[in-house]
């Protein structure tokens, strides 16, 4: 498989590590940048219309930016070979889009369940948002400081755990261009079925066309389970995965249209 990097695939590799780069360079200035550029759940008052597009570029950690940028390299080259730039543009940021999509479309239910609850308890909750609201000075933000200010307001017979993760979801963004990545690799899944990828537990050979959908399959397992402290966006990275599959189906059958 040619290793040469393409401009598409380049460029967003240069993209994202000058993001990663700024929110650490920034982040010793005391100013985060993950609180502008990470999408919150849009009822959140630190939700922002631009945010749809920039969290792409947001990483939660070195080991996060590192993985993501790898499987871009590797997979996300070949695509944009096949496909050509335009179309692997649109791809990677459509798949963006779905991750964002699908992720709140579940975390909307979750939301609504646990506001809900609260309201039918006669629980007041107009002064959420100002204890939610972030600041992009780290220094101003003392999250559960501010949770806690927030949970004193409330009456004595409030469900204190229902009430905070009502305020986590305010305080808490969706960061990475995992969404992305999995619907390009859904891609190469698509058109390279015959390719033997490297499983890394076990390490054993197993062809794109069992790799992936496994790997898909786990992740519905994972974000169907969603264990306490797991802090994955399982559905983002379906949402992902689901685009990129029928983007790409139906790209192949009218292959010859492309141009």
């Amino acid at each position: 498989m040619n290793r040469t990097i393409p401009t598409v695939t380049k460029n967003l590799l240069i993209l994202n590590t000058i993001f990663f780069i700024a929110t650490y360079l920034l982040s010793t200035q005391g100013i985060d940048l993950t609180v502008l550029f990470g999408a919150y759940f849009p009822l959140s008052p630190n939700f922002h219309w631009y945010q749809i597009i920039s969290h792409m570029f947001m990483h939660g950690g070195f080991t996060h930016f590192f993985f993501n940028m790898f499987s871009l390299w590797m997979f996300g080259s070949a695509v944009e070979q096949s496909l050509g730039a335009r179309k692997y543009l649109i791809l990677y940021f459509a798949c963006g889009l779905g991750a964002f999509a699908l992720f709140n479309i579940v975390n909307y239910f979750e939301f609504k369940k646990v506001y809900d609850s609260l309201v039918s308890a006669d629980i007041p909750l107009n002064e959420i948002g100002n204890y939610a609201k972030l600041s992009y000075k780290i220094v101003n933000n003392n999250i559960q400081q501010n949770g806690s200010a927030w949970l004193n307001t409330l009456p004595h017979n409030t469900d204190f755990n229902i009430a905070s993760q009502l305020y986590i979801d305010m305080v808490t963004p969706m960061v990475g261009a995992s969404g992305a990545i999995y619907g390009i690799l859904v891609a190469f899944g698509v058109m390279f079925p015959n390719s033997v990828l490297m499983m890394i537990f076990p390490p054993i050979p197993m062809k794109a066309k069992y790799f992936i959908p496994i790997m898909v399959l786990f992740e519905l397992y994972l974000g169907i389970q969603q264990s306490q402290g797991d802090n994955v966006a399982h559905f983002a990275h379906l949402g992902g995965a689901v685009f990129g599959y029928f983007m790409t189906r139906h790209w192949i059958k009218n292959r010859y249209r492309w141009n």
